[in-house]
Parts: structure tokens; sequence; C-alpha cells
């Protein structure tokens, strides 16, 4: 058991640096450049960085996000997830260190709106990967973890508004087509973000009304590694007893259990839909 969770531990980790990487590489190779300041740490930190040019943006993010995890030590003590603490620290290293091993003074191509899917996309992905590990990238969203300790205000409402502040500054510091570019790249983000969530969370709701269920169940349960339920059922126009499979498995598995399902019952009906939100043993706990 121990093993296993080990195991587990290494693998939930190796997630969060693959997408903690992923948000440092768009914002170092991309935002920083391009002057992107579409919200977060590192928008601030690219607005600072143009009116204080003795310090880099890079410098910025690392100082901006060590003080913020300080308060969250400071506010919540032992209970702050280390999870986020350390995609938070991994984070301000890594964006800070690119300056070092790839020093950059200019964007990568001439095509701003192509920077700008990368600068978006990038990290887009990366918070989405953490997301659904229940982790984040600190910042801004420490700030949101302790305003929802201590007030009552729309936390959603709050961070929307101060990341459209920082594109406005974005307008004043860098010109109007860069501060345009950066509100394009703040709507996209999100939407990305639930774009990517909801791949990565999919599921395949299996249906299967069969003649032959101890067959498929034996299948479900021993070569997938699922659990299924057993219903009664009856045809409506035959009055034939039938047996109706519920299961739920998911991408990989469900290609596997269409084609077995076919070979052993020809005849059987399998109805297939996608859900993102599965609660109980196996997939998501009760919040």
């Amino acid at each position: 058991m121990k093993s296993e969770s080990r195991t587990q531990t290494l693998k939930d980790y190796a997630m969060l640096t693959l997408g903690t990487l992923l948000i440092a590489l768009g914002v170092y190779f991309f935002k920083f450049p391009n002057n992107f300041s579409t919200g977060g740490v590192s928008g601030i930190s690219i607005v600072l960085a143009h009116y204080a040019p003795n310090l880099s943006a890079g410098a910025f993010v690392f100082i901006i996000n060590m003080l913020l995890l300080l308060l969250g030590f400071a506010v919540f003590g032992r209970s702050f997830g280390v999870r986020t603490a350390y995609t938070s620290l991994l984070l301000s290293c890594a964006t800070w260190g690119l300056e070092f091993i790839c020093p950059m003074d200019a964007p990568m191509t001439s095509q701003p709106l192509l920077e700008l899917v990368f600068a978006v996309a990038l990290p887009a992905v990366g918070s989405a990967i953490l997301f659904n590990m229940q982790a984040s990238s600190g910042g801004t969203d420490i700030v949101a973890m302790i305003l929802k300790r201590h007030t009552n205000v729309n936390i959603g409402n709050c961070l929307l508004c101060v990341d459209f502040l920082i594109t406005v500054a974005a307008c004043v510091a860098f010109g109007m087509e860069t501060g345009l570019f950066s509100m394009l790249g703040l709507v996209l983000k999100s939407v990305i973000v639930d774009m990517v969530l909801e791949n990565i969370k999919v599921h395949k709701c299996f249906q299967i009304i069969t003649e032959k269920p101890s067959e498929i169940v034996h299948f479900i349960v021993t070569v997938l590694g699922r659990g299924a339920t057993k219903l009664h059922g009856e045809g409506a126009y035959t009055h034939e007893d039938k047996t109706v499979i519920l299961t739920v498995v998911n991408r990989y598995q469900a290609i596997k259990l269409r084609k077995y399902t076919r070979e052993v019952d020809p005849h059987s009906f399998v109805l297939i839909t996608n859900s993102t939100e599965i609660i109980g043993k196996g997939f998501r706990g009760l919040m």
C-alpha cells in the first residue's frame, strides 16, 4: 500500500510539474516579449517591469509570488496547500530562471496574433492540469483564498475586475494595440481553461441492454477494473426480459467495452453519453 501511495504521489507531482512548466513557458516565451498583460501576477509583473526597468518581469513574478506565498502561510499556517506552495515556487523559479538560461529581448515571430495564441493556450492548458489536480499556480489565487476566508465578497468577480484593470494598465503602458491584445487574451484564457478541463474530466456513461449480462459484467469488473450496476428491464414491444447494465469508464476503456459488447452480443442495444461530473467511489468525492 505504501509503495502504491508513493507511486501515485510521484505521478501527481509529475503532472503538477508539467502543468507549471507549461505556464512558465507560455509566460516567458510569449507573454513577456509581447507585453501581453492578461491578468494575474504575470500581468502585474509586466506592467511593473515597464515602470521599473531595473527589475525584469521574471524577477517581479518571483518577488510577488514569494510575498503571496509567505502571506498564505501566515494566514493559513499548516493548512495551506502543499501543492499550491510547490507549484507557486516552481513557477517563480522557472520563470525567473529562463531569463538566465534563454535570454529574450524580442518576440519570437513578427505575428502578434500567433504569439497571443501561444501566450494564452500554454498557460491555459497548464492551469487546467493544475485545477484537475486540485491545485493552482498560487499568485492571485492565494489572495482569493484569503478573501474567501475573511470576507463575503464574490471572489470571481473581484479577480475578474483586477485582471481587467491590469489590461487597462497595459493599454496605458504599452499602447492600445497591446492593451486590446491583452483584453482578448483575458477572454480566451477562461474559455480555453474550461474547454481543456472538460476534455480532461470527460467519461463515458454506458447503458447496455443485453441478453448476456454475465459476460459483459465480468469484462467490466475484471478487465477494465470498473464497477457496474445491473437492472431488470422488459422490452416494450416483445415483453421479453432484458438486463440493463450501467457503468462509467474513461475514453480508452470505452473503446474496449464497445468492441467487446459487440463481439459477445451483436444484438445488444448500447447507449453511450459523455459526462464531466461524476461523484462517487472511484471518481470524485462529495464536496
